[in-house]
């Protein structure tokens, strides 16, 4: 397939790319505009609403990954603003010129996050489930929404929403290796919340599969099938570093490090479960934490 991938150079773009080359497909990129473009690339600026429409004419498929990373710093106003903007405005821009096309991709997979269901306790959440409260529920909502033009025009519309994703290159793991390698990781408040994951070589994996299974249109949780509270993700990681995990971080503490952030990316609980992945009848290849966290690490 000849294929647009935008967000190219963040976690999931990097990792995707060389994926689907290595295929065989014809993959271009979708770059903010710049002077020179590589034959492979395709200029666009969302934020000054602008796009190469020409050069999206004649693609079987579109993976729509750009967004500004929620986890880099703080919540400002200014901040939560570029979040929001940085999704809801680029995938509006990006579906609105696809529907106008002369021959418009087959399938947009345009990615959303578990975040929609907000903070949920022990509720088993599948596709279906009601969105929840908060910031990143609202901007969930919002990001899934401006993809509607596409839908409308007969594209086929996929909006895998993803959980943790976990790498060494990159995201929350990243992030806690340091500590945890020195001894001083643990739970982070209760550690009853729940925390819904995906190795990034499974994520991979999914993308592919809804790029090819016709069937699945709109929501699909892509998290591995087995969720876990933030207690046995801590224990977990400590066994497959053969660390202590003895230093928790209270509730407190951590909102008064990162504020909103900290309620909505740490503390919030979502169990979420692959329902329409399963039925499709996608085979996880790591479905339980401890070996994807083994399978990750070794690499």
């Amino acid at each position: 397939m000849k294929i647009l991938v935008t967000g190219s150079t963040g976690l999931v773009g990097s990792a995707l790319i060389p994926h689907l080359a290595g295929g065989g497909h014809n993959v271009r990129r979708l770059v903010r505009s710049k002077k020179s473009l590589a034959k492979d690339e395709v200029g666009w600026d969302p934020a000054a609403g602008t796009i190469d429409a020409a050069g999206l004419e004649g693609l079987d498929a579109v993976v729509h990954l750009a967004g500004e990373n929620i986890a880099a710093g703080r919540w400002t106003s200014e901040k939560k603003a570029r979040i929001r903007d940085s999704r809801v405005k680029g995938t509006r821009l990006l579906a609105e010129t696809l529907s106008r096309l002369a021959k418009p991709p087959k399938v947009l997979v345009s990615v959303s996050a578990i975040g929609y269901y907000g903070d949920r306790g022990k509720e088993i959440l599948v596709e279906e489930s009601g969105p929840g409260t908060g910031f990143l529920a609202e901007v969930c909502r919002a990001w899934e929404a401006a993809a509607e033009p596409a839908v409308r025009s007969g594209i086929r519309v996929v909006h895998p929403r993803i959980g943790v994703v976990l790498s060494r290159d990159g995201g929350a793991l990243k992030m806690m290796l340091l500590p945890f390698k020195m001894g001083i990781g643990g739970k982070i408040g209760t550690g009853e919340q729940y925390m819904s994951w995906i190795s990034l070589d499974e994520l991979i994996g999914v993308i592919q599969h809804v790029l090819t299974v016709e069937t699945l249109a709109g929501a699909v949780n892509a998290v591995a099938p087995r969720p876990v509270t933030n207690l046995e993700f801590t224990k977990s990681l400590g066994r497959v570093l053969s660390r202590p995990t003895m230093m928790p971080l209270p509730a407190f503490a951590a909102k008064l490090a990162l504020g909103e952030m900290a309620e909505e990316l740490l503390l919030a609980s979502a169990r979420v479960e692959p329902a329409r992945l399963l039925a499709s009848g996608y085979k996880f290849r790591h479905p339980e934490l401890e070996a994807a966290l083994r399978h990750v690490l070794s690499k």
